[in-house]
Order: C-alpha cells, then sequence, then structure tokens
C-alpha cells in the first residue's frame, strides 16, 4: 500500500466523494443494525412473494443486490439524475425488507 505524506494510507486511488461516502456508511450502519436486531430479536424464516423462505438477513442482502442493479441499470440506459435511481432503490430495499 502506498504511504502517504502524514504517514497514513492515501486513498486517491479512490473517488471518495460524499455520495459514495454516505453509501458505505449506510451499508455499515445497515449491518449494525441488523447485527443487533439479530441478538436481540432472533430471525425466523418467513415466506414474503419471494418463492422461497426468507430471513431478515437474506431480505437485506437481496435488496442491497437488486439496489446496485438499479443504480448500474440506470446508469446504463439513462442521462437523468442518479438521485432518482437512489429513490426507487430506497423504495425497492424498503419493499423488499418488508414483504420480501
Amino acid at each position: 500500500m502506498e504511504v502517504g505524506q502524514q504517514g497514513g494510507f492515501s486513498l486517491d486511488w479512490m473517488a471518495w466523494t460524499m455520495p459514495v461516502a454516505i453509501f458505505f456508511t449506510a451499508i455499515a450502519v445497515m449491518l449494525v443494525v441488523f447485527g443487533v436486531l439479530q441478538f436481540v430479536w432472533p430471525t425466523v424464516e418467513r415466506r414474503g412473494f419471494l418463492p422461497v423462505p426468507t430471513t431478515r438477513g437474506d431480505r437485506l442482502f437481496m435488496g442491497l443486490l437488486g439496489s446496485a442493479y438499479i443504480h448500474l441499470g440506470w446508469l446504463a440506459f439513462t442521462e437523468a439524475n442518479l438521485l432518482f435511481a437512489s429513490a426507487l432503490a430506497a423504495a425497492f430495499m424498503a419493499v423488499m425488507l418488508r414483504w420480501g
């Protein structure tokens, strides 16, 4: 790894913009919250609109994966503001976690 001038590691290879920082912070917070929820209220498998029984963690993973595909598709097929894709992904995540 490359060492920066202050003695720390240089993160210049990554585009650390505010949206990227928010994205990774949100995922970290979700993982911590879901870890605490698993400790306090252990999850049970249930069936929603998905064809397989899922746990809370399964639905979180599928929601994150689907949200990534929503953003990739948005970038591939439109020039519109990415904020709309984020709103669509947030709605998808909410539906997936609640009824998935």
